[in-house]
C-alpha cells in the first residue's frame, strides 16, 4: 500500500496529498529550563507571558544555557502547529509545508534536522546576517515565561523567498493556510500575499492572535489581514486584549467571539469562524450564528508537565482535521486531544504516534 492510498483504517474521507497545509512563521530553537522567581525578577519577566527580547534580555540567553537541565526543541509557534498537524496525520509525509528564515549556523542545522524528523516539508530562507532565532522558555511551576530573540527569523524577505516561482508554486498547492500573529512583526506583506491568494481562490486562511502585544502594538497590520481571515484562533487573554484594542466594550468571551466573527470579510462565501481556548475551561467557538462551548478533556493537574505548547498543539490538532474536511466539532476535538498530549511533556514534543479516534 503506497503512501498515496487512502488509509482505509483511519476512516479518512479524503486522500491527502503533499503540501496541502501551508504554514509560514518564525522558526526558533526553544531553550527551556526551570528557573526561580529571582531569575524572573532579575530580567523583569512575568511568570506567564510572551515577549520579544530587548537589550536587557541579552544576558538572559547566556545565563539560561549555563543552568542545569536545559532542553533544546525546534520551536516557533507556526512551526510547532504544522509539525503537530503532520504528526496527527502521520501519512502521507510532507502534507505540511513550512516557510521561515534561519541563519547558516549550528542552530539552523538543528532546526532543519528536526523538521525533517517531523516529516514536515520545510523550505527555509537561509541568510548570513543574523544567527538562527531562539526562544527562552523560563519555567516556574505550571507557568512559563517566553522570551523570543527573533534574530534570523526577523530577516524573512518576501521578494527573496516567497516570490520565487518554485516557492510560490508550493503556496498554490495548499488548500489550508496557517500563520501565527507573531509573523506580523516580521513580514506583513508576505502574510497579505498568502491571505489574498487564499481568499481569491476560496481556500481557507487561518490566523492566531498569538499574544497580547500583537493586538496592542501591531494592530494596524493585524487589521489589514483580518478581512481575509476565515478562522481566527486565540486564548482568553489575547481575546480580551483584542476586544479592548477594538473598543468592543465587553469582557464576555462569547460576545467577543461574536463581534470578531462579524468584522468585515472579503470572501463572503465563507463565514468567519472564531475559536478561543481558555486553558482548562471550555473552548469557545462560533458555530454559524451561535457561540458554542466545547469542554476540554479532563486531566489531573499533577500530570501537567508544561503548558508551553498547548495553544500551538490545539491549532495543530485542529488543522489536521481541517485538511481532512472534518466538521468544526471534530476539528476542535482533535485540537483538544493534541493539547492534552502535549501538556504531559516538556516543550512542544509528542510520542511516536497519536492515539486519536
Amino acid at each position: 500500500m503506497s503512501d498515496e492510498d487512502p488509509n482505509v483504517s483511519t476512516g479518512r474521507k479524503i486522500t491527502l496529498s503533499e503540501n496541502t497545509l501551508f504554514g509560514m512563521g518564525n522558526p526558533l530553537l526553544d531553550i527551556s529550563a526551570v528557573v526561580d522567581k529571582d531569575f524572573l525578577d532579575k530580567y523583569g519577566l512575568k511568570p506567564n507571558d510572551q515577549i520579544l527580547a530587548e537589550d536587557k534580555h541579552k544576558a538572559l540567553f547566556k545565563e539560561i544555557v549555563k543552568r542545569n537541565k536545559v532542553e533544546y526543541h525546534a520551536g516557533g509557534s507556526t512551526q510547532n502547529s504544522v509539525k503537530i498537524a503532520q504528526w496527527m496525520i502521520q501519512k502521507p509525509h510532507k502534507v505540511a509545508t513550512f516557510f521561515g528564515c534561519i541563519g547558516a549556523d549550528h542552530f539552523g542545522e538543528i532546526l532543519k534536522k528536526k523538521a525533517d524528523e517531523a516529516n514536515v516539508d520545510a523550505y527555509y530562507y537561509e541568510q548570513n546576517e543574523e544567527p538562527t532565532g531562539t526562544c527562552a522558555a523560563c519555567i516556574t511551576g505550571d507557568n512559563r515565561s517566553l522570551v523570543a530573540n527573533l534574530a534570523a527569523a526577523n530577516c524573512y524577505k518576501k521578494e527573496k523567498h516567497l516570490d520565487l516561482d518554485s516557492n510560490w508554486e508550493l503556496v498554490k498547492k495548499a488548500k489550508v493556510y496557517y500563520i501565527a500573529g507573531f509573523f506580523l512583526t516580521v513580514s506583513p506583506e508576505s502574510i497579505l500575499k498568502v491571505a489574498k491568494h487564499a481568499s481569491d481562490n476560496n481556500k481557507i486562511f487561518c490566523m492566531n492572535l498569538s499574544a497580547p502585544f500583537i493586538s496592542q502594538f501591531f494592530k494596524e497590520p493585524l487589521m489589514k489581514v483580518m478581512p481575509y481571515v476565515d478562522i481566527l484562533f486565540g486564548n482568553e487573554t489575547e481575546a480580551a486584549t483584542f476586544a479592548k484594542e477594538l473598543g468592543f466594550e465587553t469582557d464576555d468571551i462569547a460576545e467577543i467571539a461574536k463581534k470578531t466573527q462579524n468584522l468585515p470579510k472579503e470572501n463572503t462565501k465563507r463565514q468567519r469562524v472564531v475559536v478561543f481556548t481558555q486553558g482548562k475551561d471550555d473552548t469557545v467557538a462560533t458555530v454559524g450564528e451561535r457561540v458554542t462551548m466545547f469542554p476540554v478533556l479532563d486531566i489531573d493537574q499533577d500530570i501537567i508537565v508544561d503548558t508551553n505548547g498547548a495553544g500551538d498543539a490545539f491549532v495543530g490538532g485542529f488543522l489536521s482535521a481541517l485538511v481532512q474536511e472534518e466538521s468544526l466539532e471534530e476539528c476542535i476535538r482533535a485540537g483538544h486531544y493534541a493539547a492534552n498530549v502535549i501538556i504531559r511533556r516538556v516543550g512542544c514534543t509528542f510520542p511516536e504516534k497519536p492515539d486519536f479516534h
